[in-house]
């Protein structure tokens, strides 16, 4: 009888309209459409959106969303080739582009009101694509849910999951690039962006094709790291503005990288640390006194591989001088007593001036005039000519860090899977059961926390010279400008506590978003508030969390639909048979 039933509601589930379907590409081929109209009549608004034929940036931002909306909108119509759009369901991720795609539009002519003062402003253009826009938003959220269990993919030729790799990172280069590359004169672009961006990504997590590609890349190792490599060196070489936008890049390697150094001490050993940029200050004031800064009172000049190696010195031991009394301490309790430590020390070097304490970093005034790197007479302040484009002294540290980030994921990958990284997570997850089985929680605790100081140490080195000044304003618990602690802190949370890619993921927004709201000025740390807020809510894993934090946060959601790997499943199916073997 309950058999019969399930028959029946199984069969009498509703198909997927194909009306509201249809409703759909119309209003995406509509919204396509009116990006090639003009949607103000003059030029005075950032962008120029006066031209016919010719989309502006702001305009392909919602040509692009429209042309993904209408792409799974024929992938739920079943039409031939797009079915791997969506592996899980097409309703939710059709939705959020939609809607992405009529947030972007709509932002767009608001700000166009705004900043030109009229509604009369918007030329008809403008009207049809917000009325195109809106039309594929209701129509998809009309639709019924249609989520599913993805069924197992078809394995690909060797060739082409390479191929599919290669695409999916050059995609990303351009996203991150564009980005980047937009000018601090069109704010109302890059928040266009990021709305576009967010909803966009979102949709293709809950259509379960990054789970797909996770699937193909964890396949494809070696290819993986090298095209990743690879569209990370290429950067500098497509920048046509030179050095303008890479010092963003270069300072968000920077920052990914402490990132990664607190993600040791946060995410492997589950130590709650609000003073870590001090050990970033320790590196960069180490360098500076030890580089030939003419205000140096020590008046040596290393070359770089020394100075690296005496800054990660320097604050290994910091590190190691400050955990050893306080890791005893466990909770709060040590959260305050780092963040005492992070005050102590930007107090410190402010009164290390002659006048307070000893002539040493010359006070709240700092070490300027820091010379520029030389590396085997490579100098990284002089332009350089590579491949026929010339790379500027921004471009020269960006390639450095690159090299340096590699370092650190090398090193944060291998303690993560070794003896001593199962021991931090142990400790994480339960120190007094960890403690029970044989592992000495204190030192562990204490090499975690010297491995994240000497780390954070290293990136103080480059970013001592990248500045050409270090002063003590630059190491606070918070502030508007990362890094700081509690920016650090946030990327790791953010990004997802424990990974390689979550923490870089997470230092590249909250470094980018505020270089690009400057506008907003006092209103910057609300909105970060604000965000932060709405992750914990959503996203309380992370962007990018590992599988132990998705089963802990998402343990009864119906979404996390994810198909077991063969090898999963013949492991079940082995241990079924040994339960049934016990059994009989």
């Amino acid at each position: 009888m309950t058999d019969t039933t399930l028959d029946q509601t199984t069969a009498k589930a509703p198909a997927t309209p194909a009306a509201l379907l249809w409703t759909v590409v119309a209003g995406s081929v509509a919204t396509a459409a009116s990006t090639f109209l003009s949607w103000t009549w003059t030029t005075a608004f950032p962008g120029n959106l006066t031209i016919y034929g010719n989309p502006a940036p702001l305009q392909l931002l919602t040509l692009v969303g429209a042309v993904l909306t209408g792409l799974y909108a024929l992938s739920a119509l079943g039409i031939k080739g797009l079915g791997w759009l969506a592996p899980t369901g097409t309703r939710k991720p059709l939705w959020l582009l939609a809607l992405g795609t009529f947030a972007t539009t709509l932002f767009t002519a608001i700000s166009i009101i705004v900043e030109l003062g009229a509604l009369v402003d918007l030329e008809p253009g403008a009207g049809v694509a917000v009325v195109a826009a809106a039309v594929p938003a209701v129509a998809a959220y009309k639709l019924p849910d249609d989520s599913r269990k993805a069924s197992p993919a078809k394995r690909l030729p060797s060739w082409a999951e390479v191929l599919i790799i290669v695409g999916v990172f050059a995609l990303g280069l351009f996203v991150v690039t564009f980005g980047i590359d937009t000018d601090d004169a069109e704010p109302q672009l890059f928040i266009a962006y990021l709305i576009l961006v967010g909803c966009s990504v979102t949709a293709l997590v809950k259509s379960g094709l990054t789970a797909r590609l996770a699937q193909i890349t964890a396949r494809n190792r070696q290819v993986t790291i090298t095209a990743s490599l690879v569209m990370a060196i290429a950067f500098p070489f497509i920048q046509q503005s030179g050095d303008t936008y890479t010092l963003i890049a270069v300072n968000i390697l920077i920052f990914a990288t402490v990132a990664l150094g607190l993600n040791i001490v946060v995410g492997l050993a589950g130590l709650l640390d609000l003073g870590y940029v001090a050990f970033l200050g320790v590196g960069a004031y180490t360098a500076a006194l030890v580089s030939g800064a003419t205000s140096s009172a020590f008046g040596v000049q290393f070359p770089f591989w020394a100075a690296a190696l005496t800054g990660m010195a320097a604050s290994l031991v910091f590190g190691v001088v400050i955990g050893a009394p306080t890791l005893r301490l466990r909770g709060d309790y040590l959260a305050i007593v780092t963040l005492g430590f992070g005050e102590i020390f930007r107090i410190a070097m402010g009164n290390l001036d002659g006048t307070s304490g000893p002539q040493i970093t010359n006070g709240p005034n700092g070490i300027p005039n820091i010379p520029q790197l030389e590396f085997f007479g490579y100098n990284f302040g002089e332009p350089h000519t590579v491949l026929g484009v010339e790379l500027g002294a921004y471009a020269n540290y960006y390639l450095l860090m690159i090299l340096i980030m590699a370092l650190v994921v090398v090193v944060f990958s291998r303690a993560g899977n070794s003896r001593i990284g199962r021991a931090w997570v142990a400790i994480r997850e339960d120190e007094t059961a960890a403690t029970a089985m044989g592992i000495n929680g204190f030192r562990v605790k204490l090499v975690a926390f010297a491995l994240g100081a000497a780390l954070a140490g290293l990136a103080g080195t480059v970013q001592a010279h990248v500045n050409t000044t270090v002063v003590p304003e630059n190491y606070v618990f918070a502030g508007p400008v990362p890094p700081n602690s509690a920016f650090l802190l946030a990327a790791v949370i953010l990004g997802g506590m424990g990974t390689i890619s979550g923490p870089i993921v997470g230092s590249a927004l909250l470094f980018l978003i505020p270089a690009k709201l400057q506008f907003l000025q006092d209103y910057q740390l609300l909105g970060f508030g604000i965000a932060l807020i709405l992750l914990m809510r959503f996203r309380p894993e992370g962007l990018i969390a590992n599988k132990r934090a998705q089963l802990e946060f998402h343990e009864n959601d119906d979404d996390q639909l994810a198909v077991p790997e063969p090898r999963q499943s013949a492991e079940a199916g082995a241990q079924a048979d040994g339960t049934a073997k016990a059994g009989a």
